[in-house]
């Protein structure tokens, strides 16, 4: 009996993965839950399971190979068992005539087919169902003979046009061009994480007008309060940290100011019940935002746990896709690296994002005294259209009275 390893549903909207690497080849012995590959979205990094034990007979797919949800990527069985064929994709039906394509394509498909004089029957699609995707006929574009001078144009293929709105990464406008490389000029290839960043921050400075506000905290009272705690909290399984303490802080504010967690419609602003804290972590090929679900009914110890747990798996790509989604609020520790201040811009489609510089010992005038206190530059980065200038310093005043009160 022979078991298929299919890629699952990865989160809402993500219809494809792109097969990073495979941990097991054809003849290994697998167990039950073992790891056998990783997969990579424009979301996260997370590793396929085999759900039965046995023997890999088949890998269906190529490492770097774009693979649709549902697409049956290995095939596990038992030792001695036949191999099972690989179904061929035929370009032709067995008549021999040409196959139809009757899938729908995208605008920008539709652009580079009519440029290029594409007949869509000649390009075999790898998205879901078939659908030819930008990257397909690109590479036709590329790879195909050119046609003898006097040569008929093909049949146009029925295919159904869909206006629908650009996935991320934004597809770029205009005619493909290569890119042309100069004496000494090296092209490092996008993968799937670079592009969905790059297409994350596009899109996002696109739509909401950004606004930038700019607080100083006194970390003392936390400071203190650390040092008082922290031994207990490792003794309880946690790791307690200043961030945990500017996610508590951002809760309870973002409990006063409910406009700080929400979302901007066309049909009003939409005030989010649920308070779910996004954590920016930086990781070697880029960055992740885990998200602290229900971040408003845990206390410190369960946000330590929390956040704890979702950074390290962050860092050790075992987040799973859930876990990346669902942000009501993000906030972004820069200061980790030595950054004093930045302008972060939002993680849509939220109204805004904290940015906490690196916390130093400073001198500061307290009632005509000068003393020397742990501070960090707070930014707050808004949707304009949600937040005025007053309502945006009045939720960051918040997260500051708590920070430099803490008990």
């Amino acid at each position: 009996m022979t078991h298929k390893i299919i890629l699952p549903e990865m989160g809402e909207g993500v219809f494809e993965g792109t097969l990073i690497r495979w941990l097991v080849k054809p003849g290994d012995r697998v167990e039950a839950f073992e790891p056998v590959a990783e997969v990579e979205t424009d979301k996260v990094t997370t590793e396929l399971m085999s759900e039965v034990s046995g023997v890999v007979l088949e890998l269906r797919a190529a490492e770097g190979d774009v693979v649709p949800v549902d697409a049956v990527v290995a095939v596990i069985g038992e030792e001695g068992k036949e191999r099972m064929p690989v179904p061929a994709v035929q370009d032709r039906a067995a008549n021999g005539r040409a196959r139809e394509y009757r899938g729908r394509i995208s605008p920008v498909v539709g652009r580079i087919a009519a440029e290029h004089n594409v007949d869509l029957n000649q390009v075999m699609g790898t998205g879901k169902e078939g659908r030819i995707t930008k990257r397909d006929i690109l590479a036709y574009v590329e790879e195909r003979p050119l046609e003898p001078a006097g040569t008929p144009a093909a049949a146009e293929p029925r295919v159904e046009v869909i206006a629908e709105p650009p996935k991320e990464p934004v597809e770029e406008k205009g005619t493909y061009q290569p890119v042309t490389l100069a004496a000494g000029d090296e092209l490092l290839p996008l993968d799937t994480m670079r592009r969905a960043i790059a297409g994350h921050m596009v899109r996002s400075k696109q739509t909401s007008p950004h606004a930038t506000t700019v607080f100083e905290f006194d970390f003392s009272a936390v400071a203190r309060h650390r040092d008082e705690n922290k031994k207990q909290f490792l003794q309880d399984g946690a790791r307690l940290t200043f961030t945990i303490y500017i996610v508590a802080a951002v809760v309870e504010a973002l409990k006063q100011h409910p406009l700080a967690n929400s979302v901007w419609t066309d049909e009003g602003i939409l005030l989010k019940r649920p308070i779910n804290i996004g954590i920016a972590v930086a990781i070697p090929d880029g960055l992740i935002v885990p998200v602290i679900k229900g971040a408003d009914g845990l206390n410190l110890l369960g946000l330590a746990r929390n956040i704890n747990d979702l950074v390290k798996r962050a860092r050790s790509k075992a987040l799973k896709p859930d876990e990346v989604q669902g942000g009501t609020f993000s906030i972004t520790n820069h200061g980790t690296s030595g950054s004093l201040l930045a302008t972060p811009i939002i993680n849509q489609p939220q109204a805004g994002i904290l940015g906490i510089g690196k916390i130093e010992k400073r001198v500061k005038v307290i009632d005509d005294a000068i003393a020397i206190r742990p501070l960090a530059y707070a930014s707050f980065t808004f949707d304009h259209r949600i937040l005025d200038g007053a309502t945006a310093d009045a939720f960051i005043s918040s997260v500051k009275e708590k920070i430099e009160n803490w008990v």
